[in-house]
């Protein structure tokens, strides 16, 4: 029997994985496709964007390397002050200039080998990740669809026909129609559909007809992407095409002239699939010993680029706490805290997306939303609000602390050039003591299975005496310059201590 199952070996189920492994965990990946190469996750048709949030996480864990190589981008060497970033993404269609970002607005930012968000592809991430499972002793198996689930504590099973799976714990990453939600009996609460998305890779007869970039027009929105032919249309049809089956040439065809109001000829369809704008998250994150992450506890329209984001948040969150329940000495309702943390998050980005389709709805109300959302992106402010919100700087949870708690841990570089991300690679929490070496280090060394203790004075602490950083790079604790043990204490046995 395994420590933990996971159903599906998408980005958010080999994350989870991985910091499963690297806690010594025993780990089984379940996934229904054969193979996990297919156009659909290869460029063009697989490209994403990865947010800064994200990039950070794959830099505490030493994949940002390979990330980066996986992806064609090159590192970005680290200056003294913090870099604006390469690219701020769009609202609603909206393109957002990465020039007008205001850097001193952001909070707690410091230099970082993490860039702010990098464009790559499924493949890559998932090539990435999947080298880094096999180096962790995580066992994957491929061509092994869940057909039921059952759970009897201790266990829970998942069943592939006749073969059981059982584990201590269970975790659906199977997507948006993800079949552990379904039947482990998860509420599933939302809003309906107001339009249906396609995605395509097609031949074009004069692709020079169509506009670049976003285009909004009086009955939806196409999109021209990455290489002709490679386009995204919305049709505010209320979702009503029938998702079953791949859209017929002709049918794309007719859609495209139609939303676009040209006369462009499709020669060949390639590659053709369709989304809707549905939004809807899972009451809760935990059943027992069933959890949901990724699309699996959430999904949404894909426009803004938050889905692939938002679901290695929940992996990054939850592996380190399901890790110190399975060994036993996780602090009382320490798993609780995933669905308390990352439902919230879950919820906004649901809302974000829906702010975008009802922007970008071809209707006079919605026109002149999209006309106030222009100026307001003209601005530095509009600018850099855009840009907090969809790069996870702007994440926070409330811990019931002040100041920097609950905020993701600055890179402090320590005066030996070590940087916080440096000291998050093995999964331990991190005790940053920026003055002399003292109390703080007697309290941690009756946890320095869990905790590292880094002493010394750091190029930048921000005013800060010390910092108790979790494994998953948030902030559980700030001093000030003359930190209190008292306070320090309580926090490590908060977040550390059974």
């Amino acid at each position: 029997m395994h420590d933990v199952v996971i159903v599906g070996a998408g980005p958010v189920g080999l994350f989870l994985a991985c910091e499963l492994g690297l806690a010594g965990c025993s780990v089984l990946v379940l996934e229904r496709e054969p193979e996990p190469r297919t156009p659909w996750r290869s460029f063009p048709l697989g490209m994403r964007g990865l947010s800064g949030g994200s990039v950070e996480a794959f830099y505490r864990r030493g994949m940002l390397a390979p990330l980066l190589a996986a992806s064609g981008v090159d590192e970005r060497p680290v200056t003294d002050e913090p870099a604006p970033p390469r690219s701020a993404g769009h609202f609603a269609g909206t393109p957002v200039d990465p020039a007008d970002v205001d850097l001193a607005r952001l909070p707690y930012r410091l230099p970082s080998p993490a860039l702010d968000g990098i464009m790559t592809s499924l493949e890559a991430v998932e090539t990435v990740l999947a080298e880094r499972a096999d180096k962790l002793g995580v066992e994957i198996r491929r061509g092994v669809p869940v057909t039921a689930i059952t759970q009897d504590a201790p266990v829970a099973v998942a069943w592939a026909g006749e073969q059981e799976y059982p584990a201590r714990w269970l975790v659906g990453c199977d997507g948006g129609r993800s079949t552990v939600r379904r039947l482990a009996g998860f509420e599933f609460a939302g809003t309906e559909p107001q339009l249906t998305g396609y995605l395509a890779l097609v031949t074009l007869a004069e692709p020079g007809l169509l506009a670049p970039g976003f285009t909004v027009t009086p009955q939806g929105m196409y999109l021209t992407m990455s290489e002709p032919g490679h386009l995204g249309v919305m049709d505010f049809d209320g979702g009503a095409y029938d998702r079953s089956r791949p859209p017929a040439r002709e049918h794309l065809q007719s859609v495209l002239r139609r939303v676009s109001g040209t006369d462009v000829m499709i020669g060949e369809v390639h590659f053709a699939s369709t989304f809707t704008d549905r939004a809807k998250q899972a009451t809760t994150y935990r059943r027992d010993r069933i959890l949901l992450a990724g699309d699996a506890a959430h999904i949404h329209s894909p426009l803004g680029g938050q889905g692939l984001n938002l679901g290695l948040g929940d992996a990054m969150n939850l592996g380190w706490k399901l890790a110190a329940t399975v060994a036993e000495r996780a602090p009382a309702g320490l798993l609780d805290t995933y669905t308390a943390e990352r439902h919230p998050v879950g919820a906004w980005v649901l809302d974000w997306s829906r702010a975008q389709v009802a922007t970008m709805r071809p209707d006079p109300h919605s026109r002149a939303i999209r006309s106030v959302v222009r100026d307001l992106l003209a601005t530095r402010d509009g600018t850099t609000y855009v840009f907090e919100r969809t790069s996870g700087t702007s994440l926070h949870y409330d811990l019931g602390e002040p100041g920097l708690a609950g905020h993701n841990a600055p890179d402090f570089a320590l005066a030996n050039g070590t940087r916080v991300g440096d000291l998050l690679q093995d999964g331990l929490g991190v005790a940053l003591d920026f003055g002399v070496d003292g109390p703080l280090r007697e309290v941690v060394l009756r946890y320095r299975d869990r905790i590292r203790y880094v002493a010394g004075p750091a190029r930048d602490h921000l005013g800060f005496g010390a910092v108790l950083v979790r494994p998953d790079g948030i902030v559980a604790w700030a001093g000030d310059r003359v930190p209190d043990p008292g306070s320090f204490e309580r926090a490590v046995r908060r977040w550390f201590s059974t």
